[in-house]
């Protein structure tokens, strides 16, 4: 094993109790974390005989990404055996919700060679396709050694990223040459993906999977029987994705447009599972009537705050109301997918902090798509002004689903890359096979 493989992977082996520690700690909040900590080992069911395809997507946002591309390869490759791997719960949540059994679901393992190496001998990939901006260094020089084609679709690398891996840069970069084709968002993230050592013959700008995502059919019926069951014609307004540290802000706007519309109705539905709680005990010490998800299905008439406690079901809610903030950008995480809203025509609202999403961010922002608040303390005044001018909401509406629709393909590109690669693994097995005789 090279040097500095050997010191990164000893690293990675002195920091598994703190991992584990910390696996511990987060599984008191979510049970799911204790029942399945074996896969995080390596420790999955067997496959059997079959090769697999799989697919890595790190959490819910990654996952709602690769569902088109998942979609065209399920179409293309039928009777395939899929195997799904995430890091979170919410993202695992996610895939079970839209595939059910169709495909394998499993927590990525730990990247730590002996773990590695037993899930790759259990699901046994003819195609690895690890989605955005997971670079693992023993997971890619294993597939390497395996002849097993990886390919990083729609991935993105930000400034902040790029920083972060200044320690093992040389390390990325011998991961990155092991990647048989990098399929970049954008011509900035192909800049900084090379920076970092990708090999300029196998990248490539092939846009954004997030502009594929399906609308489904029965999503605007649905709306309607919500918005029929709290009122049809209330304001509405949603708070996506929130963190702690926005949620405060978000009901301080709710309290604004309430003294304008004493009927508004605010949906919020936080980021994780374990802000659910809290958020619905925020909204009621506040004095707002609050209903939950869970609790109660359906807000009623009199309702001011529902929160969303449920995992994917989020486009259903940005279907059925007037304006969208979309969390993650009061606060620096950097902003999460302004997409979903943009497909179905809704205007967006955002924060200062959107390098997750900066080049999408930047495009709604210019053709007016979207409307950018500089701090919490401005965001109910924003919010009021869209539901106070049906004709502004509209035109802004209509901008971010014209944009939406104009950046279009990238699934059928990174399926024709996909298509490619795999005919380049079956003729070496083909020039080996030859050899051998």
């Amino acid at each position: 094993m090279p040097l500095r493989r050997f010191i990164y992977t000893l690293t990675m082996y002195l920091l598994t109790p703190a991992i584990l520690y910390r696996l511990a700690a987060r599984g008191f909040h979510y049970r799911e974390y204790f029942e399945r900590w074996r896969e995080r080992f390596g420790f999955v069911k067997d496959t059997g005989k079959r090769e697999s395809i799989w697919l890595h997507a790190v959490s819910m946002g990654e996952v709602n990404a690769a569902l088109p591309l998942i979609d065209a390869l399920m179409r293309r490759y039928h009777g395939a055996t899929f195997v799904i791997t995430t890091v979170t719960p919410t993202g695992s949540e996610r895939v079970r919700r839209v595939y059910g059994d169709r495909v394998m679901n499993v927590y990525l393992p730990y990247d730590l060679p002996a773990s590695i190496r037993r899930f790759l001998d259990r699901i046994r990939p003819r195609l690895a396709v690890i989605m955005e901006t997971e670079i693992w260094p023993n997971l890619f020089f294993e597939c390497e050694a395996r002849a097993i084609p990886l390919v990083i679709a729609n991935a993105r690398l930000s400034e902040k990223s790029l920083r972060g891996y200044r320690p093992i840069r040389p390390l990325a970069r011998q991961a990155l040459a092991s990647a048989r084709y990098i399929a970049a968002q954008s011509a900035t993230d192909a800049a900084r993906l090379q920076e970092l050592g990708a090999p300029r013959e196998r990248l490539g700008v092939i846009g954004n999977l997030k502009y594929d995502m399906t609308v489904p059919a029965q999503l605007i019926e649905q709306a309607h029987t919500m918005r029929a069951a709290w009122g049809a014609r209330r304001p509405v307004w949603l708070a996506a994705s929130t963190h702690d540290g926005e949620e405060l802000a978000v009901l301080k706007a709710q309290a604004v447009v309430l003294r304008r519309f004493p009927d508004a109705l605010l949906l919020i539905a936080p980021r994780h599972p374990e802000r659910f709680k809290p958020v619905a005990q925020a909204c009621r010490s506040f004095g707002f009537v609050t209903r939950t998800r869970s609790e109660d299905v359906v807000a009623s008439s009199d309702t001011q705050c529902f929160v969303v406690d449920t995992l994917g079901e989020l486009l259903y809610f940005y279907a059925a109301t007037d304006v969208a903030f979309v969390g993650g950008s009061l606060v620096p995480i950097g902003g999460h997918n302004v997409l979903e809203p943009a497909a179905l025509g809704v205007p967006i609202v955002v924060g200062p902090y959107l390098f997750n999403f900066a080049e999408i961010s930047a495009s709604l922002l210019d053709a007016g798509a979207a409307l950018q608040v500089s701090d919490g303390d401005q965001l109910g005044g924003e919010i009021l002004r869209l539901l106070a001018d049906p004709a502004l909401s509209a035109r802004i509406g209509r901008a971010a689903q014209d944009a939406f629709e104009r950046e279009q393909g990238s699934v059928l590109r990174t399926l024709a890359i996909i298509e490619n690669v795999l005919e380049e693994r079956e003729a070496d097995i083909a020039r080996r096979e030859s050899a051998k005789a």
